[in-house]
């Protein structure tokens, strides 16, 4: 739908477009290229076969898939039903995917057994039957396994390539209303939250950040990078559709594929982390190995890579740091494209919706803060959740009276109007009566030679809370604990200045649909076994 005509759900976003331009390519993988006309020929075919498995408005189907075209045919096919899609992250095993299954209430589940960079049969072999109770069907996309697994022996298996065979399904139940998406939050104490979001939340959010993105020019072109069971690569791949433009869907997260596909189709867009562009750039020779990309969105997950975005502008790629989160969806804020290095590398930015707020609010007292005074930030605006599903509780917790999500993260407000992303709430120190945000000591530490990355959380003691670093160190380096702490008494505040400073082979992590995120809550732990246990090196 053109985008100064409002999509009322997500169906119209893409049937207008294959009405206006149906031979214009929306979605290329490998060698098949998907016109928009075809793309929503085949998923009305796919929502027949769907609504012929039982599924209906307001019902489940869970998608664990790599990003192949067919997650966005039951995509829209689900939305088409006004029935919820939900994701399924594809690094998850077999309690997680049991979990997310049981817990939706999902009629069908979709996978791909013959996916080669994932061992589907094998985690579904691990799962209790008992666990995956209300699910009535398996949708197969690909080849059809020979064994079938214990947990999915009693379920119908119907072949993907058979919902295809179906008459195009007739009437629509998609509606602004109607809630089209489920994602998980990635939470590492307990299990995830299910985020739901409306069709005019999600079709809105997509055509506002394809206007403020540009996306409407003529030679746009995507590369779906990110897992679209995740709200990165999810928003981003509707945000190009939405334009009317063409996505290029990468399967596997693979930095060789990935750049010969840079190479092969010229992407203006692209979307990714930190890691993914500085190992792009490793792999890609030449002063400017991506010459087609006009600027490309990152965020930032690894604080060994802090300066990223000098070292791809110095290659002729301009890196502009973003700001989201399931509850608001990703793309809810950019840095300018005219701002300096310095800040336009960090997260946060101006909302893409002239309809969207941020404010901060001081997480003890409450008080709303000004510009340059870091707490909580809070987010407003058309592209929010509609709650958790299933969990109203923890809903009331987290939207307040006035429509704003508490998101949990640190930020700061910008004196021109915009914010600044600063950190998770949860890996924030207090220390000394201050709030200290852990990639200032991070960085300062990975500054020395032979520390490779850093991670640093705060642990209760007698005489207070102090910082307690970790670090990993480059090939063949060994940790001089003391010249590391004498170190940040040089450059920090006394406060801010680790109590220890530990090597570790690598951070404990736990799987995330943009990849793998610290678990903090181990590393308090080792701290406190390994505090009193291992002498203290002299500084």
């Amino acid at each position: 739908m053109p985008l100064d005509k409002p999509a009322s759900d997500v169906w119209a976003l893409l049937a207008d477009w294959a009405g206006q331009t149906p031979d214009m390519p929306a979605l290329l993988h490998g060698d098949r290229t998907i016109s928009f006309a075809e793309l929503a020929e085949r998923a009305l075919r796919v929502a027949q076969g769907l609504a012929d498995l039982g599924v209906g408005r307001g019902d489940r189907v869970a998608l664990w898939l790599p990003n192949v075209p067919a997650y966005l045919l039951l995509y829209f096919a689900c939305a088409r039903l006004g029935a919820i899609a939900v994701a399924v992250n594809t690094r998850y095993r077999a309690v997680e995917v049991a979990d997310i299954v049981s817990r939706s209430g999902a009629k069908v589940l979709a996978c791909a057994p013959g996916f080669r960079h994932i061992d589907f049969l094998s985690i579904l072999a691990d799962i209790e039957p008992q666990a995956l109770d209300a699910l009535e069907a398996l949708v197969i996309v690909g080849e059809t396994p020979a064994a079938t697994p214990g947990a999915v022996e009693r379920l119908r298996r119907v072949p993907f390539d058979r919902l295809l065979t179906r008459p195009r399904r007739g009437p629509s139940d998609a509606g602004a209303r109607a809630v089209c998406n489920i994602f998980t939050t990635s939470g590492t104490t307990s299990a995830p939250k299910f985020v739901a979001h409306r069709q005019g939340a999600i079709a809105g959010h997509a055509q506002q950040v394809a206007r403020a993105f540009g996306l409407a020019a003529a030679d746009t072109l995507s590369l779906s990078i990110m897992p679209l069971c995740g709200v990165f690569g999810f928003n981003q791949t509707l945000t190009a559709l939405a334009a009317g433009k063409p996505c290029v869907l990468v399967e596997s997260y693979d930095i060789d594929t990935i750049a010969a596909l840079i190479e092969r189709h010229r992407p203006t867009t692209l979307f990714g982390s930190d890691d993914m562009f500085s190992r792009l750039l490793e792999r890609m020779p030449g002063e400017r190995p991506m010459p087609s990309v006009r600027w490309a969105g990152y965020a930032g997950f690894n604080t060994a890579l802090e300066s990223i975005a000098e070292t791809a502008e110095r290659r002729g790629l301009i890196l502009r740091g973003l700001y989201g989160m399931s509850e608001v969806q990703a793309l809810y804020a950019a840095q300018p494209l005219d701002a300096p290095t310095v800040r336009r590398k960090k997260g946060g930015g101006m909302p893409t919706s002239p309809l969207a707020h941020v404010r901060i609010r001081d997480p003890e007292s409450g008080a709303l803060l000004e510009p340059g005074q870091p707490g909580m930030i809070e987010c407003a605006g058309p592209s929010l959740m509609v709650g958790y599903w299933g969990n109203e509780k923890a809903t009331v917790e987290t939207v307040t009276a006035d429509g704003y999500v508490r998101t949990g993260d640190l930020g700061e407000l910008d004196a021109d109007g915009g914010f600044t992303f600063l950190s998770r709430m949860g890996d924030v120190l207090r220390l000394s009566g201050f709030l200290v945000n852990p990639l200032e000591i991070e960085t300062h530490i990975q500054r020395l030679p032979g520390i490779e990355a850093c991670q640093t959380i705060a642990l209760a003691r007698p005489e207070g809370v102090r910082a307690v670093s970790f670090v990993t160190l480059a090939a063949g380096a060994g940790l001089d604990e003391g010249a590391v702490i004498a170190h940040c008494k040089q450059g920090l505040a006394n406060y801010k200045v680790p109590l220890r400073v530990f090597a570790v082979d690598d951070f404990p992590r736990t799987p995330s649909a943009n990849g793998f995120k610290i678990q903090r809550n181990k590393l308090r732990e080792m701290a406190e076994a390994l505090v009193d246990r291992e002498p203290a090196a002299r500084s």
